[in-house]
């Protein structure tokens, strides 16, 4: 049974930092590509990072670029997302997922894309 657990989530103020980890368990997690994903109330799920199976492959949206990193530890099966000078706008669930993909150098960004899916956790980012 595969399972995507994130943690890390939590309230924090505007400039502030938080470390969102997602273990994985269940599959073998260097075959995929990992992702990190938010959705905030009435809005669509938007990627945020996403990161290639052999972790040479980052990609973060121009929302979060020079603020947030995405890393990954294959031998742990974990993964990270590092967010730095959090804005009320990043507030959000967020949710770590992987996909299979092909190359081991590049992550699809589409949401659709990624088969297994965390619960989420929130974070809550006060101005």
């Amino acid at each position: 049974q595969v399972q995507l657990v994130e943690s890390g989530g939590g309230l924090v103020q505007a400039g502030g930092s938080l470390r969102l980890s997602c273990a994985a368990s269940g599959l073998t997690f260097s075959s995929y590509a990992m992702g990190w994903f938010r959705q905030a109330p009435g809005k669509e799920r938007e990627f945020v990072a996403v990161i290639s199976k052999n972790g040479i492959g980052a990609t973060h949206s121009n929302s979060v670029k020079g603020r947030f990193t995405i890393s990954r530890d294959n031998a742990k099966s974990t993964a990270s997302l590092q967010m730095n000078l959090l804005r009320p706008e990043d507030t959000a669930v967020y949710y770590c997922a992987l996909g299979l993909t092909r190359s081991p150098y590049s992550a699809t960004t589409r949401p659709s894309d990624y088969e297994y899916w965390g619960q989420g956790t929130q974070v809550t980012v006060s101005s």
